[in-house]
């Protein structure tokens, strides 16, 4: 008997993956396929809940495949592809939103940031984390990797997977988080009290994967410090300095501590040379893989994970659909 674990997660294709992305999850991903049925995809129906242009984004979804094989997703040690191109997703989806409370969507924090922030409040975006239960529980992952800002979602994937359970028989694995043992917490480098993130505006709030070396330091010598030149880890009172060394951290695996005895009391510059350099460093192989692949063997590698997960997710979902009802007699 196959006792493997299941483990899921997705990305959105909304502008170019970035540090933060890499050091908070993707690089956990690549690490997960050797001990877990790793499954994958670029979540683009999500990535729909905003307004974009339909140009850009062919090239965005395209772009983020393209990026997270370069990372070192391997279609060969995990399934990868497109959310939109799996229909089971959606029809899952649907079945779920049945069992869903609207006092359970009303409470998603979510929703509320993006909307107060100028977002459109559409449907899609309110019943986001009923399609996010749908992706996990489709394929009866049993682990989610997670970070602080999807722990609200999960735990509304964990209660639909109970009361579909309660309600038509134990079908659904109650999927848990997955935390990862390391795990940089990435803020942004204009601001580091905010998270970094695709949506901001300024482009140099964030080091991009495929930024050059010339982008990667001058973005680094940039990152907001503080008036006292001494290098701590104090995120109450250095929050800058304290980013820069959770990143250097998880640039060079080195613990805090070892950074700040090497770099206490050299100076701001020496400091943050130091950082882009272990930055770049690290980003060096996938800028070099993300060269060699050929978009049109990227196109093969999605088309493929595709045909894999529909097959996959029906086995699942013929079983969903005779326990609520939908079966041909």
């Amino acid at each position: 008997m196959d006792h493997i674990k299941t483990v899921f997660s997705g990305l959105q294709p909304t502008g170019n993956v970035h540090l933060g992305n890499y050091l908070g999850a993707l690089r956990n991903w690549v690490k997960l396929q050797d001990d877990y049925r790793a499954i994958y995809c670029v979540v683009d129906l999500h990535a729909m809940t905003i307004d974009y242009d339909p140009a850009d984004y062919v090239r965005e979804r395209h772009e983020a495949a393209r990026v997270l094989l370069a990372c070192g997703i391997d279609p060969k040690r995990s399934l990868f592809y497109f959310q939109s191109e799996v229909p089971q997703h959606v029809e899952l989806s649907w079945i779920l939103a049945t069992l869903t409370p609207m006092g359970v969507l009303n409470r998603m924090t979510q929703f509320k940031d993006k909307t107060e922030r100028g977002g459109t409040a559409n449907l899609g975006l309110f019943a986001y984390p009923v399609l996010m239960a749908a992706d996990i529980m489709v394929h009866h992952a049993q682990l989610v990797p997670v970070g602080d800002d999807q722990r609200q979602h999960l735990e509304v994937t964990r209660d639909l997977a109970e009361r579909f359970n309660n309600r038509y028989g134990d079908l659904f694995p109650v999927p848990e988080a997955l935390i990862p043992e390391t795990s940089a917490r990435v803020m942004a480098l204009t601001d580091p009290t905010a998270k970094m993130s695709k949506s901001d505006p300024n482009m140099r709030s964030r080091v991009l994967l495929l930024d050059p070396p010339d982008v990667v330091r001058r973005k680094i010598r940039a990152a907001v410090t503080d008036s006292e030149p001494t290098v701590r880890h104090d995120w109450g009172d250095k929050p800058g300095v304290s980013n820069l060394l959770e990143i250097m951290s998880g640039a060079t695996l080195r613990p805090i501590p070892d950074l700040v005895d090497d770099y206490g009391d050299g100076g701001y510059g020496r400091f943050k040379d130091a950082v882009a350099e272990a930055v770049d460093e690290m980003l060096h192989p996938i800028r070099a893989a993300y060269a060699e692949l050929d978009e049109i063997d990227v196109a093969a590698v999605m088309r493929d994970g595709a045909e894999t997960a529909k097959a996959s997710a029906e086995g699942f979902q013929r079983q969903a659909r005779a326990a609520v009802g939908l079966a041909n007699r």
